[in-house]
C-alpha cells in the first residue's frame, strides 16, 4: 500500500514539475525582455517538445506502469503512443543538436553570427527538426518497418485484449532497422553535440589568452560580451549532459532488448530506465535558472507578478512620490540632470510591474 502511494506521488510530481517548468519557460521567453534573442527560439522549442510530452505521453505512462505494464487503450492507440513517445525525444535530440551548432558559430565567430543565424533560417531550422521528428516517428510504426516481419504492430489488439499473452505497448524493435534508428537519432546527434561543445571549450580558452593580451578598454567591452556568450554555453551544456545521463541508459537497454527475437514485458528495469529518460523533461526548467540569472530574473518576476489592482497602486504611489518631491524641492535650488542623484529616481523603477513583458 504504502509503495503504490509513493508510485503515485513520484508519478504525479513529475507530471505536475514538467508541465508546470516547461510553461514557465516558454511564457519566461515570451515576456521578458533580455530573453528575447534569436537562440533562445530554439530554447522554447525544446520546451515545447517537453511540455507536449507532459500532457500528451506521461499520462498514458503512467497509468501503464500503475497498472503493472497493462495497457488498456487497444493497438491502435498504443501504436499512436509510441509515435508521439518517439516523436518528442527525436525532437529534443534534433533541438540540442540544433543548439550546439547556434553555440559554435557565437563563440568562434561573434561578429559573423548574426549574418549567418538570420530568422528565417531559425524558423527553417526548427520547422525541419520537427519534420523530420515526425517521419522518423510515425513512419515506421505506421509502416511496420521496426517489427521481425515488417508488419504493423498491434493491428490486431482491441480495447479489452490487454489481458492476453504478449500484450504490452511498446515498440517492437526486432530487426536491422533499429541499428540504423539509434544510430541515426541518437549516437550520432551526441557525438557531433560533444564535439561541437569541446570545440567551444577550445575556442573559449583561445579568447581568454586573446582578451588578455588586449588594450585595457577594448578588453573590458570584449570580455563582457564573451562572458555573456560563455556562460550561455555553461547552461546549455549542463543541458547537454542531463540528457546524456537521462537518455543513454534508456538507448542502450532498449538496444539489447530490441536485439533479441521475442519482446519482453515489463519489468523494473525497463520502468527505471524509462522514467529516467521522461526525468530530462523535468529537470531542463531546472537547470536554465540554475545556471543562468536572466532565467532566474525572469523565474522570479512571473511568479511574484503583481494583479491589476497592485499595478494601480503603484502608480499612484509614483504619483505621491512625485507630489512630495515637488513640495519638498519648493524654494530649493535648481540642479541640472547632472546634479540630480539617481537614488531619487531609482524608487520609482522598483515599484513599476515586474512582469512588464512588451
Amino acid at each position: 500500500m504504502v509503495t503504490t502511494a509513493l508510485r503515485w506521488l513520484f508519478l504525479i510530481s513529475v507530471i505536475i514539475i514538467t508541465i508546470g517548468g516547461n510553461v514557465l519557460v516558454c511564457l519566461a521567453v515570451g515576456l521578458c525582455r533580455r530573453l528575447w534573442r534569436l537562440s533562445n527560439c530554439f530554447v522554447v522549442s525544446l520546451a515545447v517538445a517537453d511540455l507536449l510530452l507532459g500532457l500528451l505521453v506521461l499520462p498514458l505512462s503512467a497509468v501503464v506502469e500503475l497498472r503493472n505494464g497493462n495497457w488498456p487503450f487497444g493497438g491502435t492507440l498504443c501504436n499512436v503512443y509510441i509515435a508521439l513517445d518517439v516523436l518528442f525525444c527525436t525532437s529534443s535530440i534534433l533541438t540540442l543538436l540544433a543548439i550546439s551548432v547556434n553555440r559554435y558559430l557565437a563563440i568562434s565567430s561573434p561578429l559573423n553570427h548574426s549574418r549567418i543565424v538570420t530568422p528565417r533560417r531559425v524558423a527553417l531550422a526548427i520547422t525541419s527538426i520537427w519534420a523530420i521528428s515526425l517521419a522518423v516517428s510515425f513512419l515506421p510504426i505506421h509502416m511496420g518497418w521496426n517489427t521481425a516481419d515488417y508488419r504493423v504492430q498491434n493491428l490486431d489488439w482491441l480495447i479489452g485484449d490487454e489481458d492476453k499473452e504478449g500484450r504490452y505497448c511498446q515498440f517492437e524493435w526486432n530487426n536491422n532497422y533499429i541499428l540504423i534508428y539509434v544510430f541515426a537519432s541518437f549516437y550520432l546527434p551526441l557525438v557531433l553535440m560533444c564535439g561541437m561543445y569541446l570545440c567551444i571549450f577550445r575556442v573559449a580558452r583561445e579568447q581568454v589568452r586573446r582578451i588578455r593580451a588586449t588594450t585595457p578598454s577594448f578588453a573590458r567591452l570584449a570580455k563582457a560580451t564573451i562572458i555573456r556568450e560563455h556562460k550561455a554555453t555553461v547552461t546549455l551544456a549542463a543541458v547537454l549532459g542531463a540528457f546524456v545521463i537521462c537518455w543513454f541508459p534508456y538507448f542502450t537497454f532498449f538496444t539489447c532488448m530490441g536485439m533479441m527475437e521475442k519482446t519482453n514485458p515489463p519489468n523494473i528495469i525497463h520502468s527505471v530506465v524509462l522514467w529516467l529518460g521522461y526525468l530530462n523533461s523535468t529537470l531542463n526548467p531546472i537547470l536554465y535558472p540554475a545556471f543562468n540569472r536572466d532565467f532566474r530574473r525572469a523565474y522570479a518576476q512571473l511568479l511574484l507578478c503583481r494583479g491589476p489592482s497592485q499595478r494601480k497602486q503603484s502608480f499612484s504611489n509614483i504619483s505621491v512620490h512625485k507630489l512630495l518631491s515637488f513640495i519638498h524641492g519648493i524654494g530649493a535650488p535648481q540642479t541640472t540632470d547632472k546634479q540630480k542623484d539617481p537614488a531619487n529616481t531609482e524608487p520609482e523603477e522598483k515599484i513599476l510591474p515586474v512582469c512588464q513583458g512588451t
